[in-house]
C-alpha cells in the first residue's frame, strides 16, 4: 500500500484520524520507510528525496485516511544546566559536532553517545538519561538548499568620502 504525506497537521484542520504511527527519529528521517500503525495496519511512505517525514505530519492513505505521525518514545541523553548561559554554552559545543539535537527551554536532548556525555560533564553541565519522544530541530537550511547562488549582478564599487 502506499501512503502520501501530508506536510503538516495544520494543513488539515478538525479532521478525524483512522490511526497514529510513532516513528523514531532515524526512521522519520528517511525518505521512504514503513512502519505499523498503534491497531497493526502496515503504512508506507514514498517521499521526495531528501524529504523527511516530523512529529505532527498526516499520512494518507489511497482511500483518504488519515493517519497522526508522533515521535516514538526512544532513549535520549537530556542535558541540563545551572544557568542558561551554561546551557546555550554547551549547545554550542554539541552544534558543533553537526548532531541532531532537539532544544528546550530549559534542556537540550540528543540520541546517547557516551563522549559527548562525557563532554557536557566536563563543561558542567548535568546528563541524564530518558526514553521520551525525540523531535530535533530541523536545521537553518530545513527546505532550502545550502548554497547561496546569484543570478543577478551586483554594482560592488562605491563612492566613499574620507575626511
Amino acid at each position: 500500500m502506499r501512503i502520501e504525506c501530508f506536510e503538516k497537521i495544520d494543513d488539515i484542520q478538525d479532521q478525524a484520524y483512522l490511526d497514529t504511527v510513532s516513528i523514531s527519529f532515524a526512521d522519520r528521517s528517511k525518505s521512504r520507510g514503513r512502519a505499523s500503525t498503534q491497531s497493526g495496519r502496515e503504512v508506507a511512505w514514498f517521499l521526495e528525496r531528501g524529504e523527511h517525514l516530523h512529529h505532527g505530519n498526516v499520512l494518507k492513505d489511497p482511500d483518504g485516511g488519515l493517519y497522526l505521525v508522533e515521535a516514538a518514545p526512544e532513549p535520549v541523553s537530556v542535558v541540563t544546566a545551572k544557568s542558561a548561559h551554561l546551557l546555550t554554552r554547551v549547545a554550542y559545543h554539541l552544534g558543533n559536532r553537526h548532531l541532531s539535537l532537539q532544544v528546550l527551554p530549559d534542556r537540550l536532548m540528543f540520541q546517547p553517545d557516551h563522549v559527548l556525555d562525557a563532554m557536557v560533564s566536563g563543561l558542567g553541565a548535568q546528563v541524564s538519561h530518558d526514553v521520551v519522544a525525540f523531535q530535533p530541530e530541523q536545521g537553518a537550511y530545513h527546505g532550502r538548499g545550502h548554497g547561496h547562488t546569484h543570478e543577478h549582478e551586483h554594482e560592488h564599487e562605491h563612492e566613499h568620502e574620507h575626511e
